[in-house]
């Protein structure tokens, strides 16, 4: 069995936000340019690489496109298009295609995206941007997301998410062997243009909980007010409540 991705030491950074905006929202999904269009010389370029396109009309095997750069409108094949959900996950790009994108100069050092994978029907790929001193294609790491049965994804067999944005919000805040933390999606160039920013997140330092000062009524508090700084969260205090209920016959050392 996996285990739950959720950890209970409050030492590690959390990432706030107010107002909240729900993880499980799934964006829009778009369309984004896979080269340069043409791609022969001495021609001026209608759509660059990585950039979102808006789609006028589309046949199946041909569509016609605006480029979010240039404004130039031409009707391409969609084998030159990959569409992007969630702003991370591409559908219909090699692992080449994925290296090409990581690489341009817009991408940071742990720069990342999830497509489809060759090799492992109905699986999928992580690969990573780590810039270092190394060759071209070693500056981008593949990892292999399997899926269990039940529907759960995991790169590392001991750590098991329900989801891919689970697993994404989980090593945007640990390594946990991967080559790095994963800052941020693909850059998709036109994406933001004309769109208002979502507020960067605050990093919250927690203290380490010391259990033994933990007290039966911080856990079963029902509501949390503006006030409340316990350090028991409230996703935590549920969980613990509901196994309370659970077992409430059995004897507990923490009661006070």
């Amino acid at each position: 069995m996996g285990i739950c991705p959720i950890r209970c030491q409050s030492n590690l950074t959390r990432l706030e936000n107010t107002p909240e905006t729900p993880s499980q929202a799934p964006d829009e999904t778009m369309v984004v340019s896979l080269c340069n269009y043409p791609s022969f010389g001495h021609t001026e370029l209608m759509m660059c690489i990585g950039e979102q396109l808006t789609v006028i009309s589309d046949d199946g095997d041909f569509m016609m496109v605006r480029s979010s750069t240039t404004g130039c409108e031409t009707y391409i094949s969609t084998c030159y298009t990959a569409k992007v959900t969630n702003r991370w996950l591409f559908t219909g790009i090699s692992r080449y295609k994925a290296v090409e994108l990581l690489m341009q100069p817009e991408n940071l050092c742990g720069a990342f995206l999830i497509r489809e994978s060759e090799t492992n029907t109905d699986g999928y790929s992580l690969s990573v941007l780590k810039r270092t001193n190394s060759s071209y294609m070693d500056s981008v790491k593949h990892y292999r997301i399997s899926n269990l049965q039940n529907g759960w994804f995991y790169i590392s067999p001991g750590l098991t998410f329900p989801s891919l944005q689970q697993l994404v919000e989980h090593y945007s805040e640990c390594v946990d062997g991967l080559c790095c933390r994963l800052t941020g999606p693909c850059f998709i160039k036109g994406l933001n243009d004309g769109r208002e920013a979502r507020p960067i997140p605050i990093a919250v330092k927690r203290p380490t909980l010391n259990w033994k000062d933990i007290s039966r009524s911080m856990i079963m508090r029902r509501k949390r007010t503006e006030s409340d700084n316990s350090l028991v969260s409230e996703g935590l205090r549920e969980a613990i409540t509901s196994y309370l209920q659970m077992t409430e016959d059995s004897d507990h050392s923490w009661d006070t």
